[in-house]
């Protein structure tokens, strides 16, 4: 399990100029003499390296004594752009939108058909999904028939729409973000979340104003906020079956049989529960392929920085800044006192598996979707 951004981003990697050979000091690193204050001396003469605008904080040290320094490792540089100078742009200007609206609210109808008539007007290809159009609401509206006449439909999981959207805008809560993110597997376009759901962490956009900020999007003159994903894939194995004398179908749990693969991107986290049992579950979590521990509770969180305000934090977790590259694991009520939750680098490999003594399976979702089943031998690296 890693994280993947929806977008790219570059920036100039840390250098060491004493690397060369040389006994200079770092390029770009300054002193000058201050007073600090800690637990054990009330001053002291220390150097305040240059300010890194990129992270806005002190650059991390890469020389160390007169001669050492840090080698150089290109593969193993993180770039981390400035959150306040990110900005949209667009190669050629926008000619496809996707309206994806929370289903079964009526409240959400009349801002719907406006956004559509506005985006018809401005000759945008508006995808919208089709059951969506299947509401009786929207089919009994003879004014709006015209514009639906003019609508590109798809429908989930069947219709592939990944290299045909530019952008997307939202109308609902966080939900309806989650299930916009959903339908893109790899990369994601640009996603415009406007505040009409029950919950808005992730919808910062107020309806009210939507034609200029609408019209700010195509333009390309807006700000993003770049969000890390979760690659998750689900390794199962699928079990021989037998039909005995009596005709009841058995399967046997200690042959291999053939192993299949289920890959997902997460947004905000994938869960491990114990599901319908009564029983604690036991799921052994490694990391980079080492067990660090046994997770005995109602289970496990791995969340995203985006998730961290989610289930996560609900479970006794941290909220984690969405520009913060970095995985959160959450145990659920855990039997023991000295598990809690535990942050980790982005781009490390997580693996759970059901422990070899659990007493019953466990059941994992991804987002809080396709819930299935975990059953011994299986793994969710």
């Amino acid at each position: 399990m890693e994280t993947g951004e929806q977008v790219g981003v570059e920036a100039v990697p840390y250098c060491c100029s004493a690397c060369d050979g040389g006994e200079t000091p770092a390029r770009g690193l300054a002193c000058r003499t201050r007073k600090t204050h800690s637990l054990s001396t009330s001053s002291a003469t220390t150097c305040d390296y240059r300010k890194n605008q990129s992270l806005h904080g002190t650059s991390p040290v890469t020389t160390f004594g007169p001669k050492a320094c840090m080698l150089q490792n290109p593969h193993a540089v993180m770039h981390i752009q400035d959150p306040a100078s990110q900005r949209l742009t667009w190669n050629k200007p926008p000619k496809s939108v996707l309206v994806i609206k929370k289903i079964q609210d009526a409240s959400l109808l009349q801002p719907f058909k406006e956004l559509c008539v506005f985006l018809t007007e401005k000759n945008m290809i508006v995808y919208v999904e089709r059951k969506v159009l299947a509401d009786p609401v929207i089919q009994a509206d003879e004014s709006f028939a015209a514009v639906i006449q003019r609508f590109c439909t798809f429908r989930e999981d069947l219709d592939d729409i990944s290299n045909r959207v530019d952008f997307i805008i939202c109308l609902g809560g966080d939900g309806t973000l989650l299930y916009a993110s959903s339908l893109f597997q790899k990369t994601v376009p640009p996603v415009m979340s406007f505040h009409l759901g029950s919950l808005g962490f992730l919808t910062p956009f107020n309806f009210d104003t939507y034609q200029s900020q609408v019209t700010q999007i195509i333009e390309g003159n807006a700000a993003i906020i770049l969000r890390s994903r979760l690659r998750v894939v689900k390794e199962s194995r699928e079990k021989n079956a037998r039909v005995d004398k009596k005709g009841i179908i058995k399967t046997n749990g200690d042959s291999e049989g053939s192993r299949k693969a289920m890959q997902y991107q997460v947004l905000n986290e994938v869960v491990v529960d114990r599901g319908p049992f009564s029983y604690l579950s036991n799921v052994d979590l490694f990391l980079d392929g080492h067990l660090i521990t046994t997770v005995q509770g109602d289970g496990v969180i791995v969340s995203t920085p985006t998730g961290s305000t989610a289930y996560a934090v609900a479970a006794g977790a941290s909220m984690i800044h969405p520009n913060v590259p970095a995985i959160m694991i959450t145990p659920i009520c855990p039997h023991s006192l000295s598990f809690r939750p535990i942050v980790v680098p982005a781009g490390v490999e997580l693996k759970i598996m059901l422990s070899r003594d659990s007493r019953n399976t466990a059941w994992v979702s991804f987002d809080g979707r396709k819930r299935q089943e975990i059953c011994h031998g299986d793994k969710i690296p």
